[in-house]
């Protein structure tokens, strides 16, 4: 007995999922065939996902003698032929929610991530795995093909819901052919070239079964692009600190990599001569890096007007390139912004007048318009005095105290988590005073002789709970009672060549 065809596509706002689902209707009704879908909307930045869900039943209409079909309007799970999904995390949602058989289901997903706001939000690394993910597509699908369609999407100038039709094409599960998905798209209407180029890239990837079978995010530079000084360095650090050269060079200058470079170097030779594995030096340069580039008005504003920024705005919004785009940016400074962008001396009288208040004042800068535009590139501009600001003084004298301790407790053990601690220094405002807080706390107890489990354990809470609750428990003291800043007068910056 000839059963419908169950599809479920599970795609992110702005990617087409609507669009690939009408091309499959579609395509489905010039072949005759009956067809019926559904949507659930979900909620936009990765809190949820739109999930599309089309029957098609393979028989032509005028083959069936006046019968019609019953269609449903939702997934059963172990019922379902074909899941697609636009990102990898998509797909784990539907082989989490049993849509994904392994006796019955073609799984087709892109392995890029869009990070949910989860994952964003977490005070350490809050990723999901994603080579569970891969894992359970191999294992808990019929088949799978698994690509990076954003990178195919973005090398053929199209969106990804193109190169996901054309994999869903080219899987051999569809009852038509792909001259009639083809027809499909130009009987749309919409950017038909680009979404042909599209569709032709994932429909041959699909033909081939591109399988994700390397870990996301394992390509290393190679040795040839690899500064100079980071060469000579052992090959367990080349590319945590390469990448932490290239992002301090674009924050601040090259001067300021070489910085980075001459801490690295020292603590490199400081854990050689205690014969240990290099993993206190790679996990310093980690954060290391991060910090060096904190977070600031200069930063914020430097992110803003960069051109790969502005392309990515374009892409997002689908804007040609002949078509304008309307952008406001929003900021909201407040008493320490403000001081950190003043001499330590003024920052300091500044906020002893304030201490107490707190004052935010809601900028709404038009960016598209010269003006606006102008006063970002403005605020970027101060990247030249960046050295001579409170934040700077106060930043820096923090990581002194923070490398010192790493340094210091290098032959006794606990170093490793005490370099593992610098992660705890993150962001802006209150989650960075906090972060400075916690830190300040670790090194405490490490100065007291407190042993790795117990190091771990510490930063761990204060990794999960960022109001400091949890840590104050390992403790068994309150951490919020420590003064936020970590100095009050300027001590030495960084060491430089």
């Amino acid at each position: 007995m000839t059963q419908p065809l169950c599809i479920l596509i599970g795609a992110m706002g702005g990617e087409g999922g609507g669009v690939l689902a009408d091309w499959l209707i579609d395509a489905a009704m010039h072949a005759g065939f009956p067809v019926q879908s559904t949507s659930v909307p979900g909620v936009a930045q990765r809190t949820g996902a739109t999930t599309y869900y089309v029957e098609i039943f393979p028989q032509a209409r005028d083959t069936l003698g006046g019968r019609e079909p019953i269609l449903s309007l939702t997934p059963n799970p172990g019922h379902v032929d074909l899941v697609a999904a636009s990102e990898l995390m998509e797909a784990g949602r539907a082989i989490q929610n049993g849509y994904v058989h392994p006796t019955k289901t073609m799984l087709i997903a892109s392995t890029h991530r869009e990070y949910a706001v989860s994952e964003k939000a977490a005070m350490g690394d809050g990723r999901f795995d994603s080579d569970l993910v891969l894992q359970a597509a191999q294992t808990r699908s019929r088949s799978a093909v698994l690509l990076d369609m954003r990178a195919l999407a973005l090398q053929h100038g199209t969106v990804i819901n193109t190169v996901l039709f054309g994999a869903m094409a080219g899987s051999d599960v569809l009852p038509f052919s792909r001259e009639a998905c083809e027809k499909a798209i130009e009987r749309s209407g919409k950017a038909v070239q680009a979404s042909l180029r599209g569709f032709a890239a994932g429909f041959e990837a699909a033909m081939g079964r591109v399988q994700a079978a390397t870990k996301l995010g394992d390509q290393i530079k190679g040795i040839d692009v690899l500064p100079e000084r980071v060469r000579h360095m052992p090959e367990a650090l080349h590319q945590v600190v390469a990448a932490g050269v290239e992002l301090t060079t674009d924050y601040q200058d090259a001067r300021y990599a070489d910085q980075y470079l001459d801490a690295v170097d020292h603590l490199l030779k400081v854990e050689r001569a205690n014969g240990d594995t290099l993993d206190v030096t790679r996990e310093t340069a980690r954060y290391l890096a991060l910090w060096m580039c904190y977070e600031d008005v200069i930063r914020v504003a430097q992110l803003k007007t960069k051109r790969e920024r502005l392309d990515r705005v374009r892409r997002e919004v689908g804007a040609k390139d002949h078509e304008p785009i309307y952008t406001t940016e929003y900021l909201k400074p407040g008493i320490d912004e403000t001081a950190s962008l003043l001499p330590p001396a003024l920052a300091r009288w500044f906020l002893r007048k304030l201490e107490g208040k707190t004052w935010h004042r809601s900028l709404y800068i038009r960016t598209d318009t010269l003006r606006g535009f102008l006063m970002l590139c403005f605020l970027r501009s101060l990247r030249v005095i960046r050295r001579h600001t409170f934040r700077y003084a106060e930043e820096h004298a923090a990581i002194r105290l923070w490398l010192d301790a790493v340094e210091r407790l290098m032959p006794n053990g606990p170093a490793l988590e005490v370099a593992l601690a610098g992660n705890l220094v993150k962001g802006y405002g209150e989650t960075n005073r906090r972060g400075h807080r916690s830190l300040r706390a670790l090194l405490d107890e490490a100065d007291k002789g407190a042993s790795p489990e117990h190091l771990r354990a510490a930063r761990l809470a204060a990794l999960a709970d960022p109001e400091g609750r949890q840590l104050s428990g390992v403790l068994q003291r309150t951490v919020a009672a420590q003064p936020i800043r970590i100095v009050r007068k300027p001590r030495p910056e960084l060491p430089s060549r």
